[in-house]
């Protein structure tokens, strides 16, 4: 077997909090809405899963939202799977200002093309795009409040034994690879310990493959940190390989809600200018 590269930390000084550094406005009430002006509606876009756990996971995860940012406007639409999809979502804001906010945690197919496509065939919708959740630091801070829920303790972690294993769905597109390698260096100098990233299907390694990578090297106390937005098939098979030490999908954590405001500002603010009530506006910028 070939062995994986580990994302290798860069180990910096220990904050109180760990969120110093991170973005702390997103909450703030815009301008326009102190003057009593409407905000664009915010629309999520969840990917869609059989489980029924991904859409509970999904509508806790807006009701953080709202409650961070009272009286905006948050929807929700589908890329497949879940009612209610997104065409139907868009269908009902005809005339309406709305940014979308893909709940997805990379640059993939249905960021680069689905979403894009169904914006723009919306009638009568301005939509603009937002990036995905990922790479960011505050997706990091998730990470880590999912893995300290798992039993993940650094006071009780030997670092020449202990590693983390990344487990993402996985994509044939390389910039989706990249941002999973992006989270897996930051999470590793969150953490202090390697991050291998690694996916459960479309690209290499698998999980297993990489606690065997991590095993060879004398990481044996390891743990799997769950890259996904919500629960579902992929989610579940990748904490089965380490379920004692798995952690919870990213969810409703209330970093994740901070995050999806920072996404919906960012396009805002990007789009300041931009063409008419029909059109639909791309901001696929990273963070």
């Amino acid at each position: 077997m070939t062995e994986q590269p580990l994302e290798q930390p860069r180990r910096s000084p220990p904050t109180t909090g760990g969120t110093a550094h991170l973005p702390t406005r997103v909450t703030d009430r815009p301008a326009e809405a102190r003057r009593g002006a409407s905000a664009p509606s915010l629309v999520a876009v969840a990917h869609g899963s059989r489980d029924p756990e991904a859409l509970r996971t999904v509508l806790a995860l807006l009701d953080r939202v709202r409650d961070l940012r009272p009286g905006l406007d948050v929807r929700l639409g589908h890329i497949e799977l879940n009612r209610p999809l997104l065409p139907d979502t868009l269908d009902g804001l005809r005339g309406a200002d709305t940014v979308l906010v893909p709940l997805l945690l990379g640059r993939g197919h249905h960021v680069k093309h689905d979403l894009p496509a169904r914006a723009a065939a919306a009638p009568g919708v301005r939509t603009r795009i937002a990036a995905p959740l990922g790479p960011h630091p505050l997706l990091v801070e998730a990470l880590y409040g999912r893995l300290a829920e798992a039993g993940w303790n650094p006071a009780d972690e030997d670092g020449r034994r202990a590693g983390v294993v990344l487990a993402a769905a996985g994509s044939r597109d390389p910039d989706s690879a990249r941002d999973t390698r992006h989270t897996a260096r930051m999470l590793a100098e969150r953490l202090g310990v390697p991050v291998v990233p690694a996916y459960a299907s479309a690209a290499t390694p698998t999980v297993p493959a990489a606690l065997r990578a991590l095993a060879a090297r004398g990481r044996h106390r390891t743990f799997v940190a769950s890259y996904f937005t919500a629960p579902g098939r992929f989610a579940s098979a990748c904490a089965d390989a380490v379920p004692h030490r798995a952690a919870a999908p990213l969810g409703a954590h209330p970093a994740m809600a901070r995050l999806v405001l920072h996404r919906y500002d960012r396009a805002r603010a990007a789009s300041e200018g931009a063409a008419g009530p029909a059109d639909a506006v791309s901001l696929l910028a990273s963070a």
